[in-house]
């Protein structure tokens, strides 16, 4: 397979390469990179409470399609330490993950959004590579004890919202996990909209501590919950650097025991949002659109988590397809 992800640029891909209209025109590659981890990521492992779910069996990765899409190329980087919550938070009068509100997902309006939810077709190659790439996630956050993962892209429009969307539903069909799924690309909220769901409140409000857990994480099943955002932040980088911040997100954690919590965040190589974020975060999956990211902004994307959060990933969305091998 050909390794498309850290050339000079990208002009070998060209528009007819990503077959938009094609229903079965995505195409995904995951491809591993193993790193060993160090003392103090172990260190820092057993000093947290391990997640709920454990971690999956399956080491492999995958490729995969969606209607006017394509995607995925996962791998495993350095472990740094990971995300040590607060110590001595008050948990008796937050709500139990099943206590809080449900949530049914409406009518996704298709012209509304451009996200599409690959999980109605269960045999889809689409499903099946978000499934794939999920089991890897597992296995290896299971094994470093990490619990905050990120989604984000280089730039606008490779499809992080997308990934961090079917990645939760995927994760959310495995029976007895939990997982959180929180909109945090605060300049252009997107995920409500996916979802069919109004939020109840602004994730600002609820960073800065003004809004209860109660108040603004939903559940949409006995697995998946939900913090949303509709209206957009023009000052998300100081949010996500408001002093509440960590202890709103180490309370929600201690209350609701998830698995995983992704993160749905901005591009990083536009505002400082994500820089602001990295100190939340055991790792990231950085996702490269495959007929415009260049290899130079992966690079920098690499640059600015080197030393503070593992990449654990790159998935590589709009793969072309004669790069990538078939499976029927």
């Amino acid at each position: 397979m050909k390794d498309n992800l850290l050339r000079a640029d990208s002009s070998d891909f060209g528009a007819e390469d990503a077959d938009w209209a094609r229903p079965d025109g995505l195409r995904h590659s995951i491809r591993p990179r193993h790193r060993a981890g160090t003392d103090s990521a172990a260190a820092a492992r057993d000093a947290r409470p391990q997640p709920d779910q454990p971690a999956g069996t399956d080491d492999s990765a995958a490729a995969m399609p969606t209607p006017g899409m394509q995607m995925p190329t996962v791998s495993p980087a350095p472990a740094i330490t990971a995300h040590t919550p607060a110590s001595g938070l008050a948990e008796r009068d937050l709500p139990q993950w099943e206590e809080l509100d449900l949530a049914a997902p409406g009518d996704r309006d298709r012209r509304s959004t451009s996200i599409p939810v690959v999980d109605a077709d269960r045999d889809s190659l689409a499903v099946q590579a978000f499934d794939l790439l999920r089991t890897r996630l597992r296995k290896t956050t299971g094994e470093n004890g990490w619990v905050n993962i990120a989604v984000s892209a280089p730039t606008r429009g490779c499809g992080s919202t997308f990934t961090a969307l079917n990645l939760a539903l995927s994760l959310s069909r495995i029976a007895g996990s939990r997982t959180i799924l929180m909109d945090l690309n605060m300049r252009d909220p997107g995920l409500h909209k996916a979802m069919g769901i109004t939020p109840p409140c602004d994730m600002r409000d609820y960073l800065r501590g003004e809004i209860s857990l109660k108040d603004h994480i939903q559940r949409v099943s006995d697995t998946l919950a939900l913090g949303l955002n509709a209206r957009p932040d023009p000052d998300a980088a100081e949010t996500l650097q408001n002093p509440r911040l960590s202890r709103t997100l180490d309370q929600m954690r201690a209350a609701l025991r998830p698995g995983l919590v992704i993160y749905d965040l901005p591009p990083m190589l536009g505002h400082d949002d994500v820089s602001a974020f990295l100190p939340e975060l055991d790792g990231m999956l950085l996702v490269s659109d495959g007929t415009r990211t260049m290899g130079r902004q992966l690079v920098e994307c690499e640059r600015m988590l080197d030393g503070q959060v593992p990449l654990l990933g790159v998935v590589l969305n709009r793969a072309r397809k004669n790069s990538l091998p078939t499976y029927r």
